[in-house]
């Protein structure tokens, strides 16, 4: 992992104050009927699991970070939550059903982790990959995007063997949120993290303006972020 994909422990609060959650129909679309048991890896505090918990599935939190697992114990009590990686995962062969990665695929090197989740799952079972794309043609949301310099993740879809084929799908769905959660929003993202105090708070005041100022958002307390959730899902053979 470098730098970015370390970077998140130190802005664990603000991202699970700002980071949206996921829409039912993408997750209805990732999920094996029935009740599988779930791993939400690169869980992050919490935003999946917690969707997860909700439909009353056994789910069990991997991350790496120990910032991160601290706001996922407060935000989601209760949920078993252990320290690992998609390349080295600290859970028993045979024990999921389906594996999710929320926003973190791109963190992860495919050809260590595929056969790392592979063991965990059981025969049969699904790797579900998700993640949030800010839908651009909204302009009020364009222009968050160039304040904050878009920087196209890469969402490599690519996961290899024991995996089959590779099925993607993408959900259009709207967040509705204020400034506040606006700013925590950019500033949990791993490019501000990284920002000198000074730039931070300089790219912080810009979103700030634009808040206040845009025709679209001006004088309002809550405005709709318009998303697009990016899902793929490929399975193991039985």
């Amino acid at each position: 992992m470098n730098d970015h994909a370390n970077s998140f422990g130190s802005a664990a609060a603000a991202y699970e104050r700002g980071r949206p959650g996921y829409p039912s129909a993408a997750l209805d679309w990732l999920l094996p009927a029935g009740l599988p048991r779930v791993v939400d890896l690169g869980a992050g505090t919490g935003k999946l699991t917690r969707q997860i918990r909700d439909r009353g599935l056994p789910v069990t939190a991997v991350e790496p970070s120990p910032g991160m697992l601290d706001e996922l114990a407060r935000a989601v009590p209760g949920v078993p939550a252990v320290r690992g990686s998609a390349e080295d995962i600290p859970l028993p062969d045979d024990s999921a059903d389906v594996v999710l990665v929320a926003q973190a695929w791109h963190w992860v090197d495919p050809e260590r982790a595929a056969p790392e989740i592979a063991r965990v799952l059981a025969p049969g079972g699904r790797l579900g990959l998700i993640w949030n794309l800010r839908d651009e043609r909204t302009d009020w949301v364009r222009r968050v995007g160039e304040i904050i310099g878009n920087q196209e993740l890469d969402r490599s879809t690519v996961v290899g063997a024991p995996f089959g084929p590779i099925e993607v799908a993408h959900f259009e769905w709207v967040e509705t949120l204020g400034p506040d959660r606006l700013i925590d929003m950019v500033a949990s993202r791993s490019a501000i993290i990284l920002l000198s105090p000074v730039e931070r708070a300089a790219v912080l005041n810009e979103v700030r303006r634009l808040a206040a100022t845009h025709p679209q958002l001006v004088g309002r307390t809550e405005f709709a972020l318009p998303y697009i959730a990016e899902c793929a899902r490929a399975d193991l053979p039985r």
